[in-house]
């Protein structure tokens, strides 16, 4: 299931991210400030869609959601890194990584209709919801994450900068990820429960 999508672009991604991850370890940059960073610059990327020309947007919105899933990628680099690993710091991680997404989505309020906005949000965290009761299924929690899928936070990512791009693209786009995301927490759940049946078997 990782290998779907643009997810299985990340080792890939994480080497090209060696630098940045080797100067934060120089300068003891704690993780949980590159989590916090990784929700402001998705408060930032909201905060562009909402108020800028669409157009111009991207300009901004592009930078914005590449830093902030730098950011995810390098948050939990350095942790292990650096063996800072703790349960407030995985808290933050998730639950920041949520509030970033759901702070871009809002900055479609001013493209899109409300509800349109209000249920992609919901349906967006799905796949997320669904990897973390997976994770959560283990043995004590070990059980390993599922990522990727036709609609990653990758993808999501991307088609937002679409509509940040094209004049108008926001609500067909929005439809987008709202059902490429139910997909990919439906494969994601497939998964799982068939994984589930060959443990119990």
């Amino acid at each position: 299931m990782d290998s779907i999508g643009l997810y299985a672009l990340k080792p890939w991604y994480a080497v090209r991210l060696t630098g940045i991850r080797d100067w934060l370890i120089r300068h003891q940059v704690r993780p949980n400030t590159v989590s916090w960073a990784g929700i402001g610059f998705g408060v930032a990327a909201g905060a562009a869609l909402a108020v800028l020309p669409i157009g111009w947007a991207g300009v901004a919105v592009g930078p914005l959601l590449a830093a902030r899933l730098a950011a995810a990628n390098l948050d939990g680099a350095l942790a292990r890194e650096t063996g800072s690993r703790t349960r407030r710091g995985s808290v933050l991680n998730e639950v920041g990584d949520r509030a970033a997404e759901l702070a871009v989505l809002a900055g479609c309020f001013a493209l899109a209709p409300a509800w349109l906005v209000l249920f992609t949000m919901l349906i967006a965290s799905a796949p997320s919801w669904v990897s973390l009761a997976g994770a959560a299924a283990g043995p004590e929690g070990t059980r390993s994450r599922i990522n990727g899928g036709p609609m990653g936070k990758t993808e999501r990512c991307l088609l937002l900068t679409v509509a940040a791009i094209i004049p108008g693209s926001a609500t067909v786009l929005l439809v987008a990820i709202a059902a490429g995301s139910a997909l990919t927490a439906v494969l994601r759940a497939r998964t799982l429960f068939g994984a589930a049946a060959e443990d119990d078997a």
